[in-house]
């Protein structure tokens, strides 16, 4: 017969959460650097192992630089990030300058949007990458939870970006969050889900936006009347695009 297991030891296991308080503070976390985000994150951070969904309605809302302190922590491990169908073709001066290593970053952009999903979940199965970004405008039920399946139990971190309206659909991804432009150049974070209880207010946070689509360089160089300062959107062998 199975050894007799108390109450305190169950709910001391990282897989184990109570409703009424934010998740074991043992899971596996990168702190997202932007301290009033942190305070409301199962963990302390983003989880590793586990799907994160932002949600955000168009790009440009500086929802890679809210990522940027935990793309930095990858480079710092040694370990690759990939975009996979990002929505423009990053800047790879902009990401470099920002602490970005070009040498392990990947970028993958299929020409059938339904492939990026499948890239994404071959990526995190793999085990062989720090983070992997996907971006997508539809996904069912069953394609996530295949993501969060795929991640499950590895160290990477998981990021899934939908538009919006993807709010009112149900999830297999144990984090969503919902982004939206603040004033004064803030960027609001409402918390969907989260292990734990509700999250009400919105969170207001001043994310400083280093990270630019070469669509953006070129739009600011344009207003700027500057056409000579159009960097290339990567030198060779800075990013590795498939």
């Amino acid at each position: 017969m199975p050894a007799a297991v108390s109450l305190g030891e169950v709910l001391a296991r990282p897989d184990v959460w109570r409703g009424d308080c934010l998740a074991n503070a043992a899971i596996p976390a990168v702190a997202s650097g932007f301290a009033r985000l942190d305070a409301e994150l199962p963990g302390g951070g983003w989880p590793r192992g586990t799907l994160t969904e932002i949600l955000a309605d168009g790009a440009g809302l500086g929802e890679c630089s809210l990522l940027l302190p935990a793309l930095i922590r990858m480079r710092q491990e040694g370990r690759w990030s990939l975009l996979v169908a990002p929505p423009h073709a990053p800047h790879g001066p902009a990401w470099s300058s920002a602490g970005i290593d070009l040498a392990r970053l990947a970028v993958v952009s299929p020409t059938r949007p339904r492939d990026a999903l499948w890239a994404a979940e071959q990526a995190l199965a793999s085990g062989a990458l720090g983070a992997v970004l996907c971006w997508t405008a539809h996904a069912d039920a069953r394609q996530v939870r295949r993501l969060q399946v795929a991640v499950a139990g590895s160290e990477a971190l998981a990021f899934l970006f939908r538009p919006g309206r993807a709010r009112t659909e149900s999830s297999a991804a144990a984090l969503r969050l919902l982004l939206s432009a603040g004033s004064r150049g803030t960027l609001g974070v409402d918390l969907l889900k989260r292990r734990g209880p509700p999250c009400t207010r919105t969170l207001t946070l001043e994310v400083p936006r280093p990270l630019k689509w070469r669509e953006e360089y070129e739009s600011e160089s344009a207003l700027a009347g500057t056409p000579s300062a159009l960097a290339p959107a990567r030198s060779p062998g800075a990013i590795v695009f498939a």
